[in-house]
């Protein structure tokens, strides 16, 4: 279905609903009322028809052209009532809805108990061609029941069924999952008529417990929060009404893909600031911070040391300690220092001799038998000259073996009478290798014995 035409006459209640001034009920009440004219003469009857609403007032006051359709989504939560007021006294959903809305309609109604997506609308003819089962839309649910069912008899809805002499349409089930006692069943439907789907399972032996409506058409739920809002992109909007209006529309329409968009709830009007004629408000005072002077570059002269000793006067030192000027050399302060009695035996440092001096007065011990004194030792060289070698020992020079006689008979006879003794106690022997086998076959000594080796292939 396409938007109306403005050109064509219309009822003034329907106009009115799409001005988002009220519902058409209510609209029918106001004109009761007296409190809607045209052209300055009050309405008595709603069935009055007009192309627009030019001179239209309600309650003195004209009322604007209708703006274009804004399409909107909302997570419901379960307890709250799909109406815009509730003679008990019992929560709705226009209590709960966000500041900043216009007036909106609800696509449809939900269920006290059914939570999930609720499609809400400012125009009410979107809202009417949302809600006819000749459109087509599709809708979607996730409901847990308790008690047992197969997937045939899911499958079995596809033709439709009539329960109490209502009759169902065409119902796409499946089985989602099973918890427990519990069965998760996902079902696409069009028409959405009167708690359509807890009849329907009701009728194949489940009880509903919980039930989430997981799309509309082409808008999901996605993973909203509950009790959030946002609205419809209008190039989406335009869209899908332009596939929805031609023939068999509502099917393709149900299958178009759009991208999520955030939240765009306008935000709720901020109070304008109160004016104060230029004076400050009472229990306010504003002080006035002192202005810093811009800093320049100081220029400070640096004094050597020497001018620096000069110039100022020396702090007194530690006591007992003369002025850092008047203090000798470290060289001089040596000699001039007393020097304590310094350790038993040890003569004072001026009086020790030199090191050589000293070993030179220093007594020897009578050393290590058969060495003599360290100053009679002769030196390294000359005592490896004089010491005798005794043959035989470690560290006698070897004779080269070119001056051994050679003699290849002797050996021979000694390698003979080494192979024929036999073997004693302590001696390496080879072990025996076993006698050479003739050439096996390949089935183990079997058939034949194995091919000679390939000959290289040379070149032609």
């Amino acid at each position: 279905m396409s938007p109306s035409n403005p050109k064509e006459a219309q009822r003034i209640a329907k106009l009115l609903a799409r001005a988002g001034i009220a519902s058409r009920r209510d609209i029918e009440r106001m004109i009761t009322d007296g409190r809607i004219a045209v052209d300055g003469k009050v309405l008595d009857t709603p069935a009055t028809l007009l192309t627009s609403l030019r001179g239209v007032t309600v309650d003195g006051m004209p009322v604007a052209e209708p703006a274009p359709a804004r399409l909107f989504r909302y997570h419901k939560p379960a307890g709250l009532l799909t109406t815009e007021r509730d003679p008990a006294g019992r929560p709705t959903i226009y209590d709960h809805l966000p500041e900043g809305l216009p007036r909106v309609m609800p696509v449809g109604r939900l269920d006290l108990s059914t939570e999930g997506l609720l499609l809400l609308t400012t125009d009410g003819e979107l809202k009417r061609e949302l809600e006819l089962p000749a459109t087509g839309v599709e809708r979607s649910y996730r409901a847990r029941a308790y008690g047992n069912v197969t997937q045939a008899q899911l499958e079995s809805l596809m033709l439709g069924v009539e329960i109490e002499g209502i009759r169902y349409g065409s119902i796409n089930a499946n089985i989602e999952r099973r918890t427990g006692a519990n069965v998760w069943i996902e079902m696409t439907l069009t028409e959405g008529k009167n708690r359509e789907v807890r009849r329907v399972l009701e009728y194949l032996g489940l009880e509903v417990n919980r039930l989430i409506r997981t799309r509309y058409g082409p808008f999901y739920l996605a993973d909203m929060p509950p009790g959030d809002v946002d609205e419809i992109r209008k190039a989406d909007l335009i869209t899908f009404r332009t596939v929805m209006s031609k023939p068999g529309g509502g099917k393709a329409a149900s299958n178009l893909q759009f991208a999520v968009r955030s939240r765009v709830v306008e935000p709720a009007p901020r109070p304008e600031p109160v004016s104060t004629g230029g004076k400050e408000p009472e229990g306010r005072r504003r002080v006035a911070k002192p202005v810093a002077a811009p800093k320049k570059p100081v220029f400070t002269a640096r004094v050597t040391p020497q001018a620096r000793n000069a110039e100022e006067p020396r702090v007194p030192g530690k006591p007992g300690f003369a002025p850092r000027g008047e203090r000798p050399v470290r060289a001089e302060r040596s000699e001039e220092r007393p020097r304590g009695p310094g350790k038993p035996g040890l003569a004072p440092r001026g009086a020790a001799p030199d090191r050589r001096e000293r070993s030179e007065e220093r007594p020897r011990g009578p050393g290590k038998p058969g060495i003599g004194p360290r100053g009679e030792r002769p030196a390294r060289n000359e005592r490896s000259e004089e010491r005798p070698r005794t043959p035989g020992s470690k560290f006698s020079p070897r004779k080269p073996r070119e001056e051994a006689p050679a003699n290849p008979a002797r050996a021979a006879r000694a390698r003979a009478h080494r192979e024929t003794r036999e073997p004693r106690e302590g001696d390496f022997i080879d072990r025996p290798k076993p006698a050479r086998r003739p050439d096996r076959g390949p089935a183990g000594g079997r058939g034949k014995p194995g091919k000679p080796a390939r000959p290289p292939r040379t070149r032609k």
